[in-house]
């Protein structure tokens, strides 16, 4: 948690630097995304900044960066009547299939996940789930 302070500290006074009325007020990291919460909208400039100042952090391998993007929408995608468990398994669905189920499905072309899905049961005694 400390070193995260210190890099949204170290961002923040590169956006001061570049003029920027943008703040950033939180990293959030695991080991598929880097997402940075600001107080505003970026702009292109904002990005740059903070795309070069993540490019040269030493705990960031930024070979594996996608270039910096604003979630395209808040809407809220909910798929009901899929089942629970894996067919003919008593494994339950994972996110990671169903992410591979839309890059994979047309209708869902040019959109992009801004999180991942959460899947839940839709009651105990049901092997129904809601993504």
């Amino acid at each position: 948690m400390a070193i995260s302070n210190k890099y949204v500290a170290n961002i923040n006074r590169l956006l001061k630097n570049i003029k920027s009325d943008i703040i950033a007020d939180f990293i959030q990291v695991d080991n598929r995304e880097l997402v940075i919460i600001t107080n505003k909208i970026a702009a292109t400039s904002n990005f740059n900044t903070i795309e070069q100042y993540i490019e040269n952090v030493d705990v960031v391998n930024s070979n594996e960066i996608i270039s910096p993007r604003l979630p395209q929408s808040k809407s809220y995608l909910k798929i009901l009547g899929i089942s629970y468990y894996i067919k003919d398994t008593n494994v339950p669905i994972l996110s990671d299939i169903v992410e591979k189920v839309i890059q994979t499905t047309h209708i869902f072309n040019d959109i992009v996940l801004a999180s991942h899905p959460h899947i839940i049961k839709t009651s105990p005694k049901s092997n129904m789930a809601i993504i």
